[in-house]
């Protein structure tokens, strides 16, 4: 049975209809869109990325673990964009900002999913403290994500995570905004708690004071979001122990759904509150499984169709919650 259903959070329309996952193909399916495999070798040798590659990119900004610039040692390293989507030489109107890619392993092989406990925290304190400083030049919005595979929208294999940091709030930000003004309470908790009696909270092994969920209204399958009650409104203002537990629990949700799907492309987003002014917030990470496309009906409406109930992507992502 079809239902229409509208999120607590971003106000979208989502359908769930669960019985569109058993219809038939027969359109043959596209060729493989995550580019090279992790450990093939062509890769590593051609990875800008990699450890003896530093040359192939911009100076480098930040980074954690021995040596000097730009040479071999690191754990973590942050780069300026080379093909900045904000930023850059003579930016437009509204074009003003800052691009960054944050290589957070040397091993080309190790995703995110991969990382240990300790590596996904440092890669956390790295992704705030280089939000806070691009907060600091008075830029309106920092946005924080990690694409995995091609079909996720990553073009370089090697796993990594980017930030933006932009002149202008985006409209999908002020709309949760209006959302948090007009409900005159928290949705982002409101959407959690939503989730719990409808069976669709995961229980987070292993993170204590975490709250994960499949939302309410999810626009695709497995889609998760993981907070803390005290996370703040914004990520480059959070205290170390909320920020660690979203870290551990990011980590083990990604490592869930390759557990579940195998190596499928997915995308780590922090849903950010606006750096300027004092707005009411709360700030979350949402990780997608890119695992539906987005045809003519969603384009055409605005509506997402969604085949598999959240309650059941729930109890599939607790059975496979990494201890």
């Amino acid at each position: 049975m079809s239902e229409l259903r509208n999120d607590l959070v971003t106000g979208r329309p989502v359908l769930l209809a669960p019985g569109r996952s058993a219809r038939p193909y027969t359109v043959a399916p596209s060729p493989a869109l995550a580019g090279a495999a992790p450990g093939d070798p062509n890769a590593i040798a051609n990875c800008p990325f990699c450890p003896g590659h530093e040359y192939e990119t911009p100076p480098e900004v930040a980074r954690r673990g021995p040596g000097a610039p730009d040479t071999p040692g690191w754990r973590i390293r942050v780069v300026p964009n080379k093909f900045p989507i904000v930023g850059g030489d003579h930016p437009g109107p509204g074009g003003a900002g800052a691009h960054e890619v944050i290589i957070f392993h040397p091993d080309h092989a190790v995703g995110f999913g991969a990382l240990a406990d300790h590596d996904v925290i440092e890669l956390f304190h790295v992704l705030r403290e280089r939000a806070a400083v691009h907060a600091a030049a008075d830029l309106a919005h920092v946005q924080v994500l990690v694409n995995q595979g091609r079909a996720a929208g990553a073009s370089i294999a090697h796993p990594h995570a980017q930030l933006l940091a932009v002149d202008f709030v985006p409209p999908g930000v002020i709309e949760s905004v209006h959302r948090f003004e007009a409900a005159r309470t928290d949705v982002v908790l409101a959407d959690a708690d939503a989730a719990h009696p409808q069976g669709g909270r995961i229980e987070t092994a292993g993170t204590d004071g975490v709250l994960a969920w499949c939302p309410w209204a999810a626009a695709s399958p497995y889609e998760t979001r993981i907070t803390t009650a005290d996370a703040g409104p914004t990520f480059e203002t959070t205290p170390d122990e909320a920020l660690d537990a979203v870290a551990l629990a990011t980590r083990r949700a990604v490592a869930a759904v390759e557990s579940l799907l195998g190596e499928v492309p997915y995308n780590v987003i922090v849903n950010n509150g606006p750096v300027r002014g004092d707005h009411p917030f709360h700030w979350y990470v949402t990780v997608v499984p890119r695992l539906a496309t987005i045809a003519g009906f969603e384009l055409g409406t605005g509506v997402f169709v969604n085949t598999l109930a959240p309650v059941d992507a729930a109890r599939q992502l607790c059975e496979a919650w990494p201890a």
